[in-house]
């Protein structure tokens, strides 16, 4: 993208409010299912790719994990989401980085996606993002991934945006990652208006 990503999001975070962000979710419902089906217990560790702002470190900390790393672009919202955690928020670590030029120093047992990697829509960020998915997630570790669906919307926050199906990312993920579950979603933006998403849980196996 020839735009400044980092300004763009930082503005975003900036200038509005939760509920007038149209990713925004009270409850990561569908994630923790998934999470709960790849096994994950309180002596896990989770990565939150694109965390932003979403409840989804809390939920973690509620269930007993210590373990948690949120990865955003924007440093905005990784300050107001430590903010919003409170004291439980200094066990989490924050890391303000673009997916496509961080490189993991540690693997995961957990990595989630919750709408960053459809937004890399050339070639060369898909593969950077799936080198660090690689070096971040160890041998049997799990990855859920979700994105627009193939009827989803084209666009979202002005940025073109890639639709999958969950066969589609199976085959972008390649023969390392077994698809193990996948479940539709139909996300309700604040001001009611519908969008359709896929969420995918894969299995590393080499």
């Amino acid at each position: 993208m020839t735009v400044d990503r980092k300004t763009h999001w930082d503005t975003v975070y900036d200038q509005k409010s939760e509920a007038q962000l149209s990713w925004h979710q009270a409850e990561a419902k569908l994630s923790l299912e998934l999470i709960a089906m790849a096994g994950v217990t309180a002596a896990s560790s989770v990565i939150d790719i694109g965390g932003g702002t979403s409840r989804l470190a809390a939920a973690l900390l509620s269930m007993g994990l210590r373990d948690v790393t949120v990865l955003d672009l924007s440093q905005v919202a990784l300050n107001t989401a430590r903010d919003q955690l409170g004291q439980p928020g200094q066990s989490v670590t924050w890391i303000p980085a673009d997916i496509t030029s961080w490189t993991p120093d540690r693997q995961y047992d957990l990595w989630h996606d919750r709408a960053v990697f459809h937004f890399l829509v050339d070639a060369p960020e898909r593969a950077a993002y799936l080198d660090s998915l690689a070096r971040g997630l160890g041998n049997g570790g799990h990855a859920i991934i979700a994105t627009f669906a193939p009827d989803g919307p084209e666009t979202c926050s002005g940025f073109p945006v890639a639709r999958y199906s969950p066969t589609d990312l199976a085959e972008v993920l390649g023969e390392g990652f077994e698809l193990v579950a996948h479940r539709p979603h139909l996300h309700q933006t604040p001001w009611g208006k519908t969008q359709s998403f896929q969420f995918s849980l894969f299995r590393r196996t080499c």
